[in-house]
């Protein structure tokens, strides 16, 4: 099986059903669209809809006609053709139309500058590219240094002269299915680490991984078709794709919401009927600050039918869902770990049944193992902190072009992380990144520990904990705080509420600035390592 087959299915046996709705809430909300595949041109591209939605039968239709586009240009399995495309309706019908051409889909990083966009083209051997209006500007800048990229593709209007219009050019393929046989084992897709640590890493995954995400997700969250899912994190990204994967193995509807804001959100759940909405930390701390300021109530609001939250991508504090359940006590909840070495959220999650377990991050998933592991491999006793492996279905075949770092973190079957874990009462609790460990004066500091701990104080909003160089301990922590609309701290302050740490363990330096964090919600640690390394301490700070 592929996971093409699923998009078939749903087309042949609920074609007049809503697969998906794009929601765009700076624009006018009488301005809506109905995608019907008779009218690819017409409707591909309208102005600045508030509301468009597309059916199975249309979604397929699309999928197939930029399938037979491919093959018109003589692509041979294993073509890579990369995406360069904020979320739109059109992303992921044009996402499985690659697939079902047999080629190799590349989703690239939205916040890629152009250097970025140049590496990852050149290192994925991208012939064929589609990218949007949002894009030109760094495309102009790298269109001279991109020999491989045969075929520039652009979803748009006003398309550049050294690209054609991807949608008129499809508008004279057929719809029909194309003749192209595939198999699980066949390479699907290649997708790029977040480049947290550097230049970003190209991970290479079969179909039989996709459809074991698929699988593992429905699993985990049990879709039905009745369900509706609110996809708002990045669809580049494993994260969210692997999430909306629920609803394709349903044959549910998605919602897609072009905005972060916490009343487009709850504005969204209640119009669309959102029963599943997966979250990352930062929105969720916005959503509840703005109802405890009073900015957001929660009374002109229908959430009823909201059935479960989650939330993946990075360490979830324990007081943030401790705050949650007090405004939404009926909600299942849900924290799901995973990577894009292992094809997005799923080999470990905490389970709704388990939610008096929150802090960890839970057991190994549907179809996964875990263990705990010390340097040489060896599993480390219940307790003790050492690095999470994972074994499973959606393990990448390998680092692309890259048998050095594939060897670093594939170990027969088992995926090294690089998270440092411990194990306890069967459950995982994440402790760190392998490389944000801080040893100062000969101690492992984990950040995240400190980082929960400082979240708790009722002015933060969000806070990073980082090692930096010092003379006589090697490193010390440094908290970089953001804090809270119109809150003010001063750095005896924080020094004060640390004191019920351990004093190995409270930060030596405080920093009150921006935590930055990338579209899939982790925080950009070499970026503050960079900013930070010979700051001078800030006294006092007031957001506004």
């Amino acid at each position: 099986m592929v996971i093409t087959d699923f998009l078939e299915k749903n087309a042949r046996f609920h074609g007049s059903e809503i697969a998906l709705v794009e929601i765009n809430p700076t624009e006018e909300r009488d301005n809506a669209h109905t995608w019907r595949e008779s009218s690819l041109i017409e409707l591909a591209m309208p102005d600045a809809p508030y509301r468009r939605e597309m059916s199975w039968r249309a979604f397929d239709a699309m999928s197939n006609r930029f399938a037979n586009f491919l093959l018109s240009r003589n692509v041979k399995p294993g073509t890579k053709v990369g995406m360069l495309l904020m979320n739109c309706l059109e992303f992921l019908p044009l996402y499985f139309g690659i697939l079902k051409s047999g080629c190799t889909v590349v989703p690239l990083n939205y916040r890629y500058t152009s250097e970025e966009i140049q590496y990852c083209l050149d290192l994925a051997d991208v012939e064929i590219l589609i990218f949007g209006p949002e894009f030109v500007d760094r495309m102009d800048v790298i269109i001279d240094r991109i020999p491989k990229v045969h075929t520039l593709l652009f979803l748009g209007k006003e398309v550049p002269d050294y690209a054609v219009s991807c949608m008129r050019l499809m508008n004279f393929c057929s719809s029909s299915q194309p003749p192209v046989h595939m198999t699980e084992d066949d390479i699907a897709a290649i997708y790029f680490s977040s480049g947290t640590t550097g230049f970003p890493k190209a991970m290479l995954h079969r179909h039989r991984a996709l459809v074991a995400s698929c699988v593992t997700e429905q699993k985990h969250h049990g879709q039905t078709k009745d369900d509706v899912f609110l996809c708002i994190p990045p669809l580049y990204h494993t994260g969210a794709k692997m999430h909306w994967f629920g609803s394709l193995i349903s044959c549910s509807r998605a919602v897609i919401l072009k905005g972060v804001k916490p009343e487009w959100i709850l504005r969204t759940v209640t119009e669309e009927k959102c029963t599943i909405v997966w979250l990352l930390v930062p929105w969720a701390q916005d959503m509840l600050d703005a109802i405890e300021d009073g900015s957001i109530k929660l009374e002109e609001y229908l959430l009823d039918q909201w059935r479960l939250m989650h939330i993946g991508a990075q360490p979830v504090p324990p007081s943030l869902i401790k705050r949650w359940k007090k405004y939404f006590p009926d909600h299942l909840y849900d924290t799901n770990y995973g990577l894009s070495e292992s094809l997005g959220p799923g080999c470990v999650h905490l389970g709704v049944e388990n939610i008096e377990k929150v802090g960890a991050i839970g057991v190994p998933g549907y179809g996964w193992e875990a263990r705990i592991v010390d340097a040489e491999g060896n599993d480390v006793p219940d307790g003790i902190v050492g690095e999470l492996a994972v074994k499973g279905p959606g393990v990448m075949v390998e680092y692309y072009k890259n048998p050095e770092a594939t060897a670093e973190v594939l170990h027969g079957d088992w995926l090294w992380t690089g998270d440092m874990a411990r194990r306890e009462d069967g459950f995982i609790y994440l402790v760190d990144r392998k490389k944000d460990v801080i040893i100062s004066g000969g101690e492992n500091l984990y950040p995240v520990q400190i980082e929960d701990f400082l979240r708790t104080n009722d002015k933060i909003k969000d806070v990073a904990v980082i090692g930096l160089p010092d003379q006589r301990l090697g490193e010390i922590a440094a908290a970089i705080i953001e804090l809270k609309s119109g809150m003010t701290a001063t750095e005896e302050e924080m020094n004060e509420f640390c004191l019920e740490l351990p004093k190995y363990k409270r930060p030596r330096k405080i920093i009150f600035a921006d935590v930055p964090r990338n579209p899939t919600g982790k925080i950009e640690k070499p970026v503050l390592r960079q900013r930070y390394v010979s700051v001078p301490l800030v006294e006092a700070q007031t957001t506004n």
